[in-house]
């Protein structure tokens, strides 16, 4: 098997849009009535989900009328936060056929598919011309790709000089071993964690611009203790959330990533870039 197969299974589901859609009747909507702030439980899939989007868009300054793009894209909740918050068109990226199918569908939904257009494909090798967007992101995607110099140039070839770029990534703090599965990976033949000092060392040589640098640890435990709270509150698990994308070992998944960055090991990292 491929390694870039291995990565894909790793986030098929199977039957996706169709479990999302049998969820919508518990939150009172169906996909003539869903939102974008409905479906962001479930298709923002980092540490932070919404939240981390915002603190992140926040930093970037991105232009009206600007064109994105949105690397390892997913579902694209993101890009269409993004697309309609900040009238932009943005397109995605991701390796999951599964994931582009479904998140296209829900652009759909939302009538944003005019402004938010998700595409198949591998982040290390895009179909793009030079220096064809006017900034982008990327969220958690860094921790399934090995060859970390070959996705950075790549994101650079397609940035106008002067795009600014967001990555916001797991990244390993200190040695240390971490407990399998967890979201990203079901063993550490998928897991590819760098520090940020290496990150800025490849942004650096490539010739990007370091702007901006910020831990979330803290931000991500803080969020992690709030969802532990809602839920012991709750005593169910809601409607619409990751576990519809997790499925089995959810909490396992869940809890293992927790302990790495209660442990110091591994932390949640923004990293802000212009391309001079």
């Amino acid at each position: 098997m491929s390694y870039d197969k291995s990565v894909s299974d790793q986030y098929l589901h199977g039957n996706l849009l169709n479990a999302i859609e049998a969820a919508l009747p518990a939150i009172g909507k169906n996909i003539e009535t869903v939102t974008i702030e409905d479906l962001g439980p479930v298709d923002e899939f980092h540490i932070g989900g919404r939240f981390a989007t915002k603190h992140l868009l926040e930093q970037l300054n991105f232009s009206k009328n600007s064109r994105l793009l949105d690397v390892g894209c997913g579902l694209g909740g993101a890009a269409r936060y993004v697309a309609s918050k900040l009238e932009v068109n943005v397109t995605g990226i991701d390796l999951t056929s599964e994931y582009i199918e479904t998140g296209n569908s829900l652009c759909n939904w939302l009538n944003l598919d005019g402004c938010v257009s998700l595409e198949q494909g591998n982040a290390l090798s895009m179909p793009y011309e030079d220096n064809s967007f006017d900034g982008g992101y990327m969220l958690h995607v860094g921790m399934n790709i090995d060859d970390k110099t070959a996705l950075f140039s790549e994101i650079f070839r397609v940035l106008k000089p002067g795009g600014a770029f967001g990555i916001y990534d797991i990244m390993r703090q200190k040695e240390g071993e971490l407990t399998y599965p967890v979201p990203w990976a079901k063993d550490n033949k998928t897991s590819k964690l760098e520090t940020p000092v290496h990150y800025k060392t490849i942004l650096n040589n490539i010739g990007f611009e370091i702007a901006q640098e910020n831990n979330r640890r803290d931000f991500s435990l803080e969020f992690f203790k709030k969802l532990r709270e809602n839920a012991e509150t709750r005593k169910t698990s809601p409607a619409l959330g990751l576990h519809i994308l997790m499925q089995e070992n959810t909490s396992n998944k869940i809890t293992n990533m927790i302990n790495g960055i209660t442990n110091g090991v591994i932390a949640p990292v923004e990293i802000i870039v212009i391309k001079k």
